[in-house]
């Protein structure tokens, strides 16, 4: 047998004995940092080469000028993999310990725990790390905002609760003091005391309404037939009847439409023509006298169409801009009026993004601007074969 199949035997053989070691101390650190085992593997490979140059260089297979230069290698690469180990196990170690920070901000959230602020941290750490970081992270704001909405529309609903019951128990009260006083005869102008009882039926029953259909807006709808609805009649339809009611407070009603442009949308003409409705009627309602509510429509340079509502209210308080739209929510005495349950907003709200569109409010000088934004038609893929272009009423 040569010497060099003596030195390659040899060789695999150390190399096998320093490999069954290395297995035997990451057995003995498996439940210890991941730092200590990764220490392991990287140093493994140098401890291998070193105990097979000793082995050579005692049994003397080795010249004494090849053991010195091997030697002095070794010397120099042993610190290198040192500080190569130390170097990878520390960033693996910094991103082991942000994702764990990051879990443990995750089910603190879940359980509503408190937690300390998160530590900033620019040191890059491993992509696979850094990415399930970054996971954990989006999930936790993800959660953490849906939480938020549940927690919304909880109070929401408490506060629609409480305007309702508000709201139905007054009429409630008149309906039995009236009833009460025809069943004992002391109400002698019993024609006067029909026609309240009938204005206050339909004035609770304006109320049921808008509950269904707040309900019907906002859960899961049957698939309806996709229509082409004009918008340019249906806002002349819209405002012309709420002309009469904008002359009785004293409120001009201004209407801007486009005179080549029927502006037509894919949606329901009834329940677009509800949340036109509702919005002139909450404009004209918070306007006062010898003011004017203006109402326009125009078609965007990308296609989308675009309706705005702009009254004289005196504005609404930067602070409850956003809750505007919510159910129940009627603002201070000056917006919430006489009467109904503050669903109209909510109701017109439910019905524009029923229509994949979008509707928001700011304040403007003297008053509102309600904007609705609707998509192009001519966007989606729609049967026109199967279409046509339907002219809506209001309710």
């Amino acid at each position: 047998m040569n010497d060099f199949v003596i030195i390659v035997a040899l060789t695999v053989l150390t190399c096998l004995v320093v490999g069954a070691v290395g297995a035997a101390l990451l057995h003995l650190l498996r439940g210890r940092s991941l730092r200590y085992q990764l220490a392991v593997v990287a140093v493994l490979p140098v401890a291998a080469v070193i105990t097979t140059v000793l082995v050579n260089v005692w049994l003397m297979f080795l010249s004494p000028h090849d053991t010195t230069v091997i030697t002095v290698a070794l010397i120099t690469a042993t610190p290198l993999a040192a500080l190569g180990a130390w170097l990878v196990t520390r960033r693996v170690g910094r991103g082991s310990a942000r994702l764990g920070a990051a879990m443990e901000r995750l089910v603190a959230d879940s359980t509503a725990e408190p937690v300390g602020p998160e530590i900033a941290d620019t040191e890059p750490i491993p992509a696979e790390l850094a990415a399930a970081v970054a996971e954990l992270e989006a999930t936790r704001r993800t959660l953490t905002e849906a939480r938020r909405r549940q927690q919304a529309a909880e109070d929401a609903r408490r506060e629609l609760v409480s305007f309702m019951s508000h709201d139905l128990r007054t009429p409630l009260a008149g309906l039995r003091a009236l009833a009460e006083g025809l069943e004992d005869g002391v109400i002698t102008d019993v024609p006067r005391a029909l026609a309240h009882l009938r204005t206050t039926v339909s004035r609770m029953s304006h109320l049921v309404d808008d509950l269904f259909e707040l309900s019907r807006v906002q859960g899961d709808r049957p698939a309806r037939p996709q229509t082409l609805v004009s918008l340019t009649e249906l806002i002349m339809d819209v405002s012309s009847e709420s002309t009469a009611v904008a002359e009785a407070q004293g409120v001009d009603l201004l209407v801007d439409l486009p005179e080549q442009d029927r502006l037509a949308v894919v949606g329901a003409a009834d329940d677009l023509a509800r949340a036109v409705t509702n919005l002139l009627a909450n404009a004209i309602r918070h306007t006062e006298a010898g003011l004017a509510v203006r109402i326009s429509a125009d078609r965007a340079a990308d296609g989308h169409i675009r309706v705005d509502v702009v009254d004289r209210c005196g504005g609404i308080p930067e602070e409850n801009l956003g809750r505007v739209f919510d159910v129940g929510w009627r603002g201070n005495e000056a917006r919430t009026g006489e009467d109904g349950a503050g669903l109209g907003l909510a109701i017109a709200r439910g019905v524009v993004e029923s229509h994949d569109g979008r509707i928001e409010v700011r304040n403007v000088a003297g008053g509102c601007q309600f904007a609705v934004d609707l998509p192009d038609p001519r966007a989606g893929q729609v049967a026109r074969d199967n279409t046509t272009v339907h002219t809506a009423t209001a309710e």
